[in-house]
């Protein structure tokens, strides 16, 4: 969470871009895609009651609908709707709007911040989707100098208002106005169509703080006589983090809008402008005659080149072929030949590795019967156990020196010995002959 001291639809986008980049820098964060709560007051709202029509005949009624009621026409506006019925049966359509200019402005800057936005959509939509309940729901969502109120029910957007006004400063601090805040209510109660006005209903308030503490603290009282009954929520979104989020951005609308939009959930409204590809707005413009026999030309150029291409592996593939088919006997003959030489092979060992261990501890072995074998021990042609007696301790030094440091293949020497005359001696080594023979 960042102030801007530019603003977006004012100044230069390059500048605005700059900043929101240096924020995005100095918090060490890489991540391209966006996602932008569009300011509820840029939102221009109507309602129209729906006839029974088609599918494609209510769009064009509609679009009608929204050249009568807005001031300027679709070429100016990103326009969006949302449908609900009331409780006597009737279908109506809230037809929402937002300044192209606007969305333009905020795009260029995103774009110069090397962002891409991934929606555009309403905060008080994002924390409270208008298609989650049949019933009546008022949600506020406060922010730091207005309210967005929402009233939702019927499976759509009801209404949709910026109190502006309901921030007040009292010397350094701010204060929300529950009277003004009352008042509104009660007005876009009795404006609602078809008796959505009528019974109890919910209201969600959306907030961190102690000036919205104060602010529930006030409005409660008010609200059973308005037919609503209270439900503060300090988290905008349901979703699961890796980590607690800090409390100043728990209850934003922002943080409910990304969330949603990572968990794959569709947004509405959705103000997103749609991306033209380079070669629709090529095509757009106009082609003269001439350019497009050129590009005929090249197109019938490169489809030839392709065939070409295409003709010549096939005819290198089957020319592979060919010679494989000559060859593929012997290789089969060869491939047999040498897996019966692998599975064979420890068969014809001509190291004779076991003989050679005895031929070491033979030399090691003195002749005069001072030191003399009892066992011996050879697994995996590698670990060795010697097992014997000694006469005295000067046979038995003389003949482990000799295997110690006489032998190159004897490695990791470890002698055990108990008694004095005759002395139980137990050799334990490690064959390193065939690392030396190189097999």
């Amino acid at each position: 969470s960042a102030p801007l001291a530019l603003s977006p639809l004012t100044d230069p986008p390059e500048l605005v871009g700059r900043e929101i980049r240096n924020h995005l820098d100095q918090a060490g964060i890489r991540e391209r895609r966006c996602a932008v709560c569009v300011p509820l007051r840029w939102i221009l709202t109507l309602q129209a009651k729906l006839p029974d029509l088609s599918e494609a005949d209510l769009a064009s009624f509609l679009q009608v609908e929204a050249e009568r009621g807005f001031h300027s026409g679709p070429e100016d506006l990103f326009t969006a709707r949302s449908i609900f019925k009331t409780p006597s049966g009737d279908s109506y359509a809230t037809l929402m709007a937002v300044p192209r200019n606007n969305i333009d402005s905020l795009d260029r800057v995103l774009r110069a911040a090397k962002l891409k936005p991934v929606s555009f959509s309403l905060g008080a939509t994002a924390v409270q989707p208008a298609g989650t309940s049949a019933e009546r729901l008022i949600t506020l969502v406060l922010r730091a100098s207005s309210i967005d109120l929402q009233v939702s029910g019927g499976g759509g957007i009801i209404a949709l208002r910026s109190l502006d006004g309901a921030i007040e400063m009292e010397g350094a601090q701010r204060r929300i106005s529950f009277d003004f805040v009352a008042r509104e209510i009660r007005i876009t109660l009795g404006q609602l169509p078809g008796g959505l006005a009528e019974g109890m209903g919910r209201i969600k308030i959306f907030g961190q703080g102690e000036i919205v503490r104060q602010f529930i603290s006030d409005i409660s009282p008010r609200l059973p006589a308005i037919g609503l009954r209270l439900e503060a929520v300090e988290r905008a979104s349901e979703a699961q983090f890796d980590k607690p989020l800090p409390p100043e951005i728990a209850a934003s609308p922002t943080v409910a809008l990304a969330a949603s939009w990572v968990g794959g959930g569709a947004s509405m409204p959705e103000f997103l402008p749609p991306r033209v590809q380079a070669w629709h707005r090529w095509v757009g413009v106009g082609l003269s005659k001439r350019r497009l026999i050129w590009a005929a030309e090249a197109a019938a150029g490169l489809v030839l080149c392709v065939i070409i291409a295409f003709g010549v592996q096939e005819w290198e593939i089957d020319s592979l072929q060919s010679k494989w088919k000559t060859i593929s006997p012997t290789v089969t003959e060869l491939n047999a030949d040498q897996d019966q030489i692998q599975k064979f092979r420890t068969w014809y060992d001509r190291t004779f590795h076991n003989l050679r261990i005895w031929r070491e501890l033979t030399y090691a072995f003195p002749d005069d019967g001072d030191v003399h074998v009892k066992t011996i021990e050879i697994r995996d042609l590698n670990n060795v156990t010697c097992s014997g007696l000694a006469q005295n301790n000067d046979a038995f030094v003389r003949v482990h020196d000799k295997l110690g440091n006489d032998t190159n293949e004897v490695n990791n020497l470890h002698a055990e010995v108990r008694g004095q005359t005759p002395m139980q001696f137990t050799l334990n080594f490690q064959w390193e002959g065939a690392s030396i023979d190189g097999n």
